[in-house]
């Protein structure tokens, strides 16, 4: 019944900007953490960033400066604000969410779609 959809991935040149939205619909009673993952072809799947339901958040080493995550409780949104992004920063970025369904008594995680940001000249 939880859905996250995906949106904002694009070709864009080194040194550009893009903005990656998540929107959790749903019987959602509460979200917990809410994260963005990263993969390129081959490689591993990595942590970019998280923020905590009190709005604390923690970025990996590589983007720290760069990248900002943000939410908007009232929409059930996650955003990753991406500046200066560079060609190492290519991959599929998935966001993650940590939730609570009015249906369970436990919180799972939830992936969405995947949506993928090429850097490139």
């Amino acid at each position: 019944q939880v859905q996250l959809v995906e949106s904002g991935g694009a070709l864009v040149q080194p040194g550009g900007s893009l903005r990656l939205s998540c929107a959790a619909s749903g019987n959602i009673f509460r979200i917990n953490t809410m994260s963005w993952y990263r993969q390129a072809p081959g490689k591993q799947r990595e942590l970019v960033a998280t923020v905590t339901s009190g709005s604390s958040t923690n970025y990996a080493d590589s983007v720290k400066g760069r990248f900002t995550i943000s939410r908007d409780n009232a929409k059930n949104t996650v955003y990753l604000q991406m500046d200066s992004l560079k060609p190492d920063d290519t991959a599929v970025y998935y966001c993650n969410v940590n939730l609570r369904e009015y249906s369970r008594i436990y919180s799972r995680d939830y992936w969405g779609q995947g949506t993928q940001v090429t850097v490139s000249s």
